[in-house]
């Protein structure tokens, strides 16, 4: 797929912005890719983000970090899942000042076998957060999982949602998904 260029005379408009800032930050690392990509849901796609890629830089994770962390103010507590969503999640905490845990894919099979690592209160208001969310499926898993932990949950904050049903998914178990960029702005933005 040939990436489209954003015409020069809506340049300066779209550079004074948050998502122009953040797309310019993930074309610059790397992590923004354009091919041929099978997805963990099993799908293909024309390009793929590598939020991994991107959150070992810190002014990237920075930028994450802090427009994610006005999400966090009714939080008690941040959650992020394994691997891609733990410098996030401890970024994010940095920034808020909110304690985080770090939720597994699945339970560990040996030792204490915990779901999770970190402190976590029964009642407490958990905020995930996640690179990118495409299907919702990893996401949903880790929500529910909590939740079985007594936590509450009602928001999610990824890097980018691919709109391609996480949204939906999320709210039949009443998450509300926010996304510093979707698929739409990363595309018209790149």
């Amino acid at each position: 797929m040939q990436r489209q260029e954003t015409p020069k005379w809506m340049r300066p408009a779209l550079e004074r912005t948050p998502a122009w800032s953040l797309v310019s930050l993930l074309v610059d690392s790397g992590a923004l890719q354009f091919g041929s990509f099978t997805l963990a849901s099993g799908r293909t796609s024309s390009y793929y983000v590598d939020i991994k890629k991107a959150v070992t830089r810190p002014d990237t994770l920075r930028t994450i970090a802090e427009g994610m962390a006005p999400y966090a103010k009714q939080a008690d507590r941040i959650a992020g899942v394994e691997l891609g969503a733990v410098p996030i999640a401890a970024a994010v905490s940095l920034t808020s000042g909110k304690p985080f845990v770090m939720v597994r894919k699945s339970s560990k099979e040996h030792g204490t076998r915990h779901e999770f690592e970190g402190d976590l209160n029964r009642g407490e208001r958990v905020l995930f957060v996640e690179d990118v969310v495409t299907t919702g499926g990893t996401l949903r898993g880790a929500i529910e999982r909590l939740r079985a932990h007594g936590a509450v949950i009602e928001d999610c904050v990824c890097v980018v949602d691919r709109e391609e049903g996480g949204k939906i998914l999320l709210a039949e178990i009443s998450v509300r998904l926010h996304a510093l960029l979707s698929a739409k702005d990363l595309l018209q933005s790149a």
